[in-house]
């Protein structure tokens, strides 16, 4: 509806420039393009001639109409852009993975091994922006900004008595920051869990490693996670 009437005001313009004065000295080039200046003669001429007289003076009008009606628009194509942008900066910011380690019915253990093993988690919850590769285990930073991070293990010793060996190490660019872990002999079952906030560059790469002799045990039941997502972006 508003474009509509926008519309009709420009084309009463033309019609109010050409029916007064036929001819427009005026381009239609924007504010910048447009100097609004007084003709100094038209003071003279409304002394002499009062038909010229009204021409000008309905031209210069039509004239700050123009520079008004083209400045508003201009202002609107800013204020559009400048939401486009956010938009797009919105979407791209958009990055968040939740997955867990398997989907099985009946429980399976990941390790021990003789050397440390990065794990690749099977079973993805989300992964939205697709910065996780499940192939690898590895969470690829799409961006710069701060990420919140968390890590659950869980194990199953099997039976009392045996060794219980539920620990992991979260990794950024192979470097440990956080290892939550649970050995002992005592309990037959149990978990840990880290949850941080680290500042990542885009690019980094976030991932999860099983150290010699730990091993975890999960199911259906998905007690073994690792998530992330971005809080925010600084870039």
């Amino acid at each position: 509806m508003s474009s509509t009437i926008a519309m009709r005001a420009v084309v009463l313009l033309f019609l109010l420039d050409a029916a007064f004065c036929g001819v427009n000295e005026f381009s239609w080039g924007g504010p910048d393009g447009i100097i609004d200046t007084v003709d100094p003669n038209t003071e003279n001429v409304c002394l002499t001639d009062q038909a010229s007289c009204g021409c000008c003076l309905m031209q210069q009008q039509i004239h700050r109409m123009k520079k008004f009606f083209n400045a508003s628009l201009g202002a609107l194509e800013a204020e559009l852009a400048k939401s486009k942008a956010i938009l797009n900066n919105v979407r791209a910011s958009r990055s968040a993975f939740s997955v867990a380690l398997t989907n099985q019915d009946r429980l399976k253990c990941f390790g021990p091994f003789r050397d440390d093993k990065l794990i690749a988690y099977e079973h993805i919850f989300i992964n939205l922006g697709n910065g996780y590769d499940a192939a690898t285990g590895v969470f690829t930073a799409p961006r710069s900004g701060v990420y919140n991070l968390a890590l659950t293990v869980y194990s199953d010793a099997g039976s009392p008595g045996n060794t219980l060996a539920a620990c992991a190490a979260l990794l950024v660019n192979g470097q440990v920051v956080a290892g939550p872990s649970d050995k002992n002999m005592q309990d037959q079952e149990d978990s840990a869990t880290i949850v941080l906030a680290v500042h990542l560059q885009a690019g980094d790469r976030v991932s999860v490693n099983l150290p010699i002799g730990c091993f975890l045990c999960d199911d259906s039941s998905h007690y073994n996670t690792f998530s992330g997502f971005l809080l925010y972006a600084t870039d």
